[in-house]
């Protein structure tokens, strides 16, 4: 490819936006542009990165025994109303009629359309088990796009799906791709850690999210130094300290100007640990049937000390949405903001207690009346609800596994899967006959990874001052050449060699300056560098750099450039191909 025939071009600063590093490089070396919010095109540096990216991903699917099928983005409402989905589903999902009326939706994932496939593929036993796969683009109405691919409304995801007879069926599916998904991230050249994650929509009580730590993540990752215990702080657990003692009766007492727990417990000259906490959110509860919705509050009892995460208390709720309830909301339900406790709220309240309060006794708790706060107040005695875990994970809490103290970082999510067992194939009757002629549900398997998330991952971890820098696994192309001399000829003539030898080239034919050549080069960031220059041509040689490491070159002899350039994009793939992450997952 010549630079002087390329449709992009790359700029010398980052458009009003670009809020991360990787986004501003891969906008100003010309990898992407923005069409709306959340919207990109993929430009031909782009294009050709993400088709590598896919390519390594088909390939680890193929090994693991996928078969490679693509579904309509457009899907009739009609299935994703069998799962209940379509009612469950806020407004990330975009709905639309057609011009006859009917129901229609863009895909935010394909478990629906992947089950009416199956249902009509499936017959047997004897079919089990098979694996599909497929790389499509897909729809989410994200209200918060940032971060360039990092989080966008359209994007291209790989989805395979499982069939299975049973349990050990899956497991063995889910572990296959486990490991497949550790080699294609380790053959992109990306760092990555897996947690246990919550399955969320999705539905299915194991899952697994694959993270590259980063500032920029918006997940919290809660990570252990000893032992290897991580989790998405959604679902991170830690040991919890009780504090049970014989119940004393209550005893309201007046507490002014205390409607925080650092206010009350420092009034009261107590611990935060020895009071009660109340959270009251709002819960919105869906009809999987015929989708209405009904609000309902809730109210999280936690211990002071300790904080609500807020998946954990909608889990627990089984609300399809969370929001932070009002004031007029609260006093409508006979509890008080401020000095709120669940002690004589509304029977209708939904009411979830952490078990950190369920297992101390004797805790502070808001009166529901201004000004007054309950001592010795008791779950079980003074009120009842559901008791979960609720609390937030964080830094400093004890690991549940080995006790030594828990780390957090932030992290993007790039890949994950999720065990569905039969969510789907129950709700859509996908079914199979097994040997003594009875029908069962089939057991499912989902399992993602976000193309261009990935790329932009690649682009946060693969840049320095000067550009990008990215593996030369995933660049777009192997060799950027640098022509410096008046002689047009002798660069023509390298080019068409390193052409014909299959080598992926780009060639900087402009009439530029050297300063402005070489700042491109830089910026777009491929793998190897050979400049064409006046001093090194008298010696019958070419400068060879490598992209990683600028401040060191070497050279290559004129008549075994293409020789000696297959040689080093061999040491360079060997190297990243030694680095491959083989990791097993075993059920606990």
């Amino acid at each position: 490819m010549r630079m002087s025939k390329l449709f992009s071009r790359t700029l010398r600063e980052a458009p009003n936006g670009a809020d991360s590093k990787g986004y501003e490089y891969l906008l100003r070396a010309g990898f992407i542009r923005q069409l709306g919010a959340g919207i990109f095109s993929l430009l031909p540096f782009g294009f050709n990165a993400t088709k590598k990216i896919e390519q390594i991903i088909r390939e680890e699917m193929n090994a693991i025994g996928g078969q490679e099928i693509l579904m309509p983005l457009v899907n009739p409402a009609d299935i994703w109303k069998e799962t209940g989905r379509y009612y469950s589903i806020d407004k990330e999902m975009s709905r639309f009629n057609d011009r006859v009326g009917r129901d229609m939706v863009l895909a935010m994932t394909h478990e629906e359309a992947v089950t009416d496939l199956a249902r009509g593929e499936i017959d047997s036993y004897k079919r089990l088990p098979l694996l599909v796969y497929q790389i499509q683009t897909k729809w989410r109405d994200d209200p918060r796009p940032r971060a360039g691919l990092i989080r966008v409304r359209e994007f291209t995801m790989k989805d395979s799906y499982s069939f299975d007879v049973d349990q050990a069926g899956l497991d063995v599916q889910y572990g296959a791709h486990y490991k497949a998904y550790f080699r294609i991230f380790s053959r992109c050249g990306l760092p990555v850690i897996v947690v246990g994650a919550d399955s969320g929509m999705m539905g299915g009580k194991i899952s697994h999210e694959y993270m590259y730590l980063s500032s920029i993540g918006e997940d919290t990752i809660i990570t252990c130094p000893k032992c290897g215990y991580t989790a998405n702080r959604q679902v991170a657990t830690f040991k919890k300290t009780y504090y049970p003692e014989p119940m004393k009766p209550t005893e309201k007492v007046l507490t002014p100007d205390c409607k925080t727990i650092e206010e009350l417990a420092d009034f009261l000259k107590i611990e935060k640990r020895q009071t009660a906490k109340a959270v009251f959110m709002v819960g919105t509860f869906i009809n999987d049937t015929n989708g209405e919705e009904e609000d309902k509050l809730i109210v999280g009892i936690i211990r002071g000390d300790l904080e609500v995460e807020e998946n954990k208390l909608q889990n627990a709720a089984r609300a399809n949405v969370l929001r932070p309830a009002h004031a007029e909301e609260i006093l409508a339900k006979k509890m008080v903001p401020g000095y709120g406790s669940a002690i004589g709220c509304s029977e209708d309240v939904v009411v979830i207690v952490d078990d950190s309060v369920a297992k101390s006794n004797n805790l502070v708790a808001g009166a529901n009346e201004e000004g007054y706060h309950l001592l010795n107040t008791n779950f079980g005695r003074d009120y009842t609800g559901l008791t979960a875990d609720i609390a937030s994970a964080a830094a400093g809490y004890a690991c549940p596994q080995c006790d030594e103290s828990l780390s957090a970082s932030k992290g993007v999510e790039v890949g994950n899967i999720f065990q569905l067992n039969t969510r789907y194939s129950e709700s859509m009757n996908c079914s199979y006959q097994d040997e003594g002629g009875v029908r069962k549900p089939v057991v499912m398997g989902s399992y993602g990874i976000g193309v261009g998330r990935l790329l932009a991952c690649l682009a946060e971890n693969y840049s320095d001052e000067q550009g990008l820098s990215l593996p030369i696994s995933v660049a777009p192309m192997q060799v950027h050449l640098v022509s410096l001399v008046k002689d047009a000829e002798i660069a023509e003539q390298l080019y068409k060699q390193l052409s014909a030898a299959g080598i992926e080239i780009l060639y900087d034919d402009r009439k530029e300056s050297a300063g402005v050549k070489f700042a491109d080069a830089d910026l777009i960031g491929l793998p190897i560098r050979i400049t064409l220059g006046n001093r090194s041509l008298k010696e019958g040689k070419v400068e060879v750099k490598l992209r990683r490491n600028l401040e060191e070159s070497f050279s290559f002899e004129l008549t075994t450039v293409v020789e000696e350039t297959k040689a080093l994009i061999a040491k360079l793939e060997a190297e990243l191909e030694d680095q491959v992450i083989e990791k097993e997952w075993k059920q606990a």
